[in-house]
Parts: structure tokens; C-alpha cells; sequence
């Protein structure tokens, strides 16, 4: 008797299109699902990234732009500041902080001091502080009485400066004031007639 063997066909255990389609499908398709969320999630990521990156861009344009705007402002700053000290008054006059300061040289009366003052594009002085006032005692130094540019002509007792803004911080003399200002001898204010005539001290 022939011997026989026994083999197998490998075709014979091959699938059938149908059968291998529904095995592929079973394992592919949760695969396909991960791929797409993981996709997904990627491009999120990056959109985040990005916008992060655009917004971060912007803070630090908006930040420079400022900073620019700082270093601007501070150089014009530097610059008016430059201007006002390095001003000078005219001939004859004095500086003080950042007005320039006159004395006329003819007494008048209080009216006729400004007039004169107005000339020159100024006005009887307006003082605004302790400093000012300590100025104006050391420009004067024939220690006569002068006029300065407060006033109650308007309204009888109540006093206001040449521009209109009320007397807030006074240096009246003792018993003052008892008409318009001037400054005596001691350097205290003190009321005087108007028609009384004086040196003026002009401020512009």
C-alpha cells in the first residue's frame, strides 16, 4: 500500500472575503476612533498654542508700546523742564522757580503800577507760596513800600488777585487789613488807598 500523507492546503483555512472583512472591522474600527480623538485633541493643543503664542505677542506689543509711550512722555518732560529753567527774563528782571520778576521805577498808584506792568505783558505780582513771599522780601531792596496784585475794589472786603482767583494764604501786617495791598517796610501786608502811590512789583 502507498504511503500516504496527509497535508493540509493553506487555502483551505483562509477566510472568506466576507468573514475576513467582519474580523479586520472588529479590531480596526475602535483603532480609527482613538486616531480621530487623539487627532482631535492635537489640533485643539496646537489651536491652544497658538492663540497662547498671539495673545502673548500682543501683551508684550501693548507692554512696548506703552514703555514707548513712558519714554516719550518722560523725554518731553525732560525737555519742558530744560525750557523752563533754561529761560531767561528779560534785562532788569528776576527768576524765580517760573515766573520772572520786576520792580517799577516810578511810584504810581495802584492802578496805574499795573497799567504800567500790563505793559510789559505782565501784572502786579500773585503770590502763591511762603517762598515766593520770602523771594520777593530779598528783591526789594530799598525795603519801600511796593504794590502787589491783590485787590477788593470789586467787592468791599473780599480780596482776589489781579487773575481773578480768591486770597487764600494771607501775610497781613497786625490790625490788617483796615482799601488795596500793598507790602510795607516789614515785609507784612497791609491795605492802602488806592490812589496812594507806589513802586510795583510785576510778575510774568
Amino acid at each position: 500500500v502507498e504511503n500516504q500523507c496527509t497535508y493540509a492546503n493553506a487555502s483551505s483555512f483562509r477566510a472568506s472575503p466576507r468573514e475576513g472583512t467582519i474580523y479586520f472591522q472588529w479590531w480596526k474600527r475602535p483603532s480609527r476612533a482613538a486616531a480621530v480623538c487623539l487627532g482631535l485633541l492635537c489640533v485643539l493643543l496646537l489651536a491652544g498654542i497658538i492663540s497662547l503664542s498671539v495673545y502673548q505677542r500682543n501683551q508684550s506689543t501693548s507692554y512696548n508700546n506703552l514703555t514707548k509711550e513712558r519714554d516719550q512722555l518722560q523725554k518731553e518732560k525732560e525737555n519742558l523742564n530744560k525750557k523752563i529753567k533754561g529761560r531767561r527774563c528779560p534785562e532788569g528782571w528776576r527768576e524765580f522757580e517760573f515766573s520772572c520778576y520786576y520792580i517799577t521805577n516810578e511810584n504810581k498808584a495802584w492802578s496805574q503800577s499795573r497799567e504800567e506792568c500790563q505793559e510789559f505783558g505782565a501784572d502786579l505780582v500773585i503770590i502763591n507760596s511762603k517762598e515766593e513771599q520770602v523771594f520777593i522780601n530779598g528783591l526789594n531792596q530799598t525795603k519801600n513800600n511796593v504794590w502787589i496784585g491783590l485787590t477788593d475794589s470789586v467787592i468791599e472786603g473780599t480780596w482776589k488777585w489781579v487773575d481773578g482767583t480768591p486770597l487764600t494764604t494771607a501775610n497781613w501786617g497786625k490790625g490788617q487789613p483796615n482799601s488795596n495791598n500793598g507790602i510795607d517796610q516789614d515785609w507784612w501786608w497791609n491795605d492802602e488807598t488806592c490812589s496812594i502811590k507806589n513802586k510795583g512789583i510785576c510778575e510774568k
